[in-house]
């Protein structure tokens, strides 16, 4: 039986605007995106911002990693020239700013917290009390690739939902789940055999699959009753 799986824009509408940047998110909710996937890194003074590299080579104008820079050093770079000129000067946001804007949309919020390269001390803390802040821990979802991201999310505010990130297969997924104390599972369609499927659904797992972006693997994912899918292209879907 199908579900109404949800859209999120996976950093924000990365097809047609330079991604984790705000022109991206505002374009995703024109488009009418369920929910938005962002990846939260820290500066050398410790302020959030977005960003899926550690380096910022690929995405803007500038060298090295993000946590040799300064907030206010790293403001001055280009994130929008790379994907095309009319970007020019599109700046890469700070969490904060990302959720001042969020708070005038409906939109679930999905941060990936880039905790399995490098290891940002404090980083989980400083995340969870500018959620609670903006007062949007009932339409977020934290997650990560690094358990002890997940466990360490799960001793600061049970409201707040945490979501495990995998690349691999899991055979007995609710234990490994309870184990870091994740309550979801972000997972690559490939990589849902029948079995794990199966007792994913059996112990009402939520979970929701990355990246789709064929409107056949979309339906797929309905199908099967994922809870939402991440894309590039959510107007497609939609």
């Amino acid at each position: 039986m199908a579900i109404n799986t949800r859209i999120f824009a996976h950093r924000g509408a990365s097809h047609y605007a330079p991604e984790n940047t705000l022109p991206a998110f505002q374009l995703a909710n024109e488009m009418g995106a369920s929910g938005v996937e962002l990846d939260v890194q820290l500066t050398k003074d410790n302020i959030p911002v977005i960003i899926h590299d550690e380096n910022v080579r690929r995405t803007t104008n500038g060298v090295g990693f993000v946590q040799d820079y300064t907030y206010d050093d790293i403001k001055q770079l280009d994130a929008g020239s790379w994907y095309n000129e009319r970007f020019a000067n599109t700046t890469i946001p700070s969490l904060e700013e990302f959720l001042k804007w969020v708070q005038t949309t409906n939109m679930t919020i999905n941060l990936e917290l880039k905790t399995n390269v490098i290891n940002y001390v404090h980083i989980e803390a400083i995340v969870n009390e500018m959620i609670e802040h903006f007062k949007l821990e009932d339409r977020t979802i934290l997650s990560s690739f690094n358990p002890e991201t997940i466990r360490n999310l799960s001793d600061m505010n049970s409201k707040i939902e945490r979501a495990w990130l995998t690349q691999m297969r899991i055979r007995k997924v609710h234990l490994l789940l309870n184990d870091i104390g994740a309550q979801s599972i972000h997972i690559k369609t490939r990589l849902l055999s029948s079995n794990m499927l199966k007792r994913i659904l059996q112990e009402k797992i939520p979970y929701r699959v990355y990246t789709v972006n064929r409107v056949k693997t979309f339906k797929k994912c309905e199908q099967l009753q994922a809870d939402a899918i991440f894309t590039d292209l959510p107007d497609l879907l939609k």
